[in-house]
């Protein structure tokens, strides 16, 4: 069991057990007896899959590479997740992000399930042919269990739409007949990908900060203003300010969301440090975010890390430590690196009072719990990153009906689906005094244990 979800799981029907409107035909012992049942079966994964891939390298060793794709529960529909390439992949980390899939796709109304997968290597120490061989070895030894109908996966920490390609390719050939357009999203356009999904993720991450502090704020301003909530306070007092923006990692979400906000014409934004692997840059007057994303293309993805390369990039820039874009003096900081980025040891240094996650569970429970008993809000990832599988499902349907949707038309679709999610979330969010994560948690909860009850699942 995750302790993770599991948490997450008894504290949102903690919150349910005494709303009257909610399962209203399970009373006294029977409510009690469903309870425990919600808590058993949304803590747990349906599936945990493990494999080790028997991969020859090119120099002709033989390795044993751990593999995995968790399956956590599909009430909703097929399971949807990303597959991971990285050095820190383990179990638990899987089932718990599998989790999360389950719980994002719940609270935006997608009908998918939560799943994942990983492969435990660093993919800058295999070549093209080593990866190749790598993404055909995943879809062979999982390939049973995957299927545009059963489980979709997509591209994660490591992986793109390359891998997505090649991994399609492989189920193609191992099933052939089959309707494979549908069995990986992520994938590049020319094999049938969906236009505008690279650059969902960070479109959304941005569009979600966007929303809550302009769009919401001017619609609601005077329902905001007689709010005693903390947290509605802080987002009052930055609605109208210029603001600093800080950006950790500048891999597919955070150079995408950092094009957003750099060309934004809501918020004064001024996105004033931007951070990778290797460095932080941080320029008080603004960085060159176009020029930052041009050389980090021809740079296998890497920012610059010397002045001879920011001169040649012609881009200003102070060169600082990796980890000191998390204690920059900024109003937002948005987290599109990895996981546990913001925890109990730097909890005390993070300066900004609105904190976005771009990644996945960047900020660890007890440091969401210490800032947000401090008025600092919180855009968690299960709303703020979920325009990557919103548009997987666009890209799924279009992969269905072979007909293809505009960039416009995928994005308008997207903000759209976002939207309805923010209209019903924020109002809940500022109108108590509960942490905007919790107020996710809880409505997916309450999604999940209605359908799982009226289909018979907690008897």
């Amino acid at each position: 069991m995750s302790k993770q979800t599991s948490s997450i799981v008894q504290d949102s029907l903690n919150a349910l057990y005494d709303d009257e409107s909610f399962l209203p035909d399970l009373k006294n012992g029977t409510r009690e007896k469903a309870f425990t049942s919600l808590v058993s079966i949304l803590s747990t994964p349906n599936h945990v899959n493990k494999s080790f891939l028997r991969v020859t390298l090119e120099n002709e060793k033989v390795i044993r590479i751990p593999a995995f794709r968790v399956q956590h529960n599909n009430i909703l529909g097929p399971y949807k997740g990303g597959i991971r390439f990285h050095e820190s992949v383990n179990e638990e980390e899987v089932i718990n992000l599998a989790s999360l899939m389950t719980l994002k796709n719940a609270l935006h109304q997608v009908p998918f399930g939560g799943g994942k997968g990983g492969v435990v290597i660093n993919p800058r120490e295999f070549d093209v042919k080593e990866l190749n061989l790598i993404c055909k070895k995943y879809i062979q030894y999982f390939s049973e269990i995957l299927g545009p109908d059963k489980d979709i996966p997509a591209p994660d920490v490591g992986t793109g739409d390359r891998e997505m390609d090649w991994m399609m390719g492989e189920y193609k050939s191992i099933r052939p007949g089959s309707r494979y357009r549908g069995s990986f999203t992520g994938k590049s356009v020319v094999n049938g990908g969906s236009l505008g999904r690279r650059e969902a993720t960070g479109k959304g991450v941005y569009y979600t900060f966007r929303y809550m502090l302009h769009d919401f704020i001017q619609s609601q301003r005077k329902w905001l203003e007689e709010r005693n909530n903390i947290f509605a306070k802080t987002a009052l007092d930055h609605s109208d300010k210029d603001l600093t923006l800080a950006i950790q990692g500048f891999g597919n979400v955070g150079s995408i969301a950092a094009l957003e906000a750099y060309r934004c014409n809501y918020l004064n934004n001024k996105i004033v440090a931007v951070s990778d692997r290797n460095v932080t840059l941080y320029n008080s007057d603004g960085l060159d975010i176009p020029a930052l994303v041009k050389i980090t293309a021809a740079n296998k993805g890497d920012l610059p890390t010397s002045d001879e390369e920011l001169t040649n990039a012609e881009v200003k820039a102070k060169i600082m430590d990796r980890a000191d874009v998390l204690s920059l003096d900024t109003d937002v900081l948005v987290l599109a690196a990895l996981e546990d980025q913001v925890h109990a040891k730097n909890v005390q240094d993070v300066k900004a009072r609105i904190i976005v996650e771009g990644a996945n569970s960047p900020v660890t429970a007890e440091a969401d719990k210490i800032l947000s008993d401090n008025g600092v809000i919180i855009v968690p990832d299960i709303l703020a990153n979920a325009g990557g599988v919103i548009v997987s499902y666009y890209e799924w349907l279009q992969g269905r009906d072979t007909q293809f949707y505009t960039e416009e038309e995928v994005y308008k679709k997207q903000f759209d689906k976002m939207k309805e999610t923010f209209d019903t979330i924020l109002p809940q969010f500022f109108g108590d005094p509960h942490p905007l994560r919790q107020n996710c948690y809880i409505h997916a909860v309450s999604k999940l244990s209605t359908v799982l009850y009226r289909q018979g699942k907690l008897y």
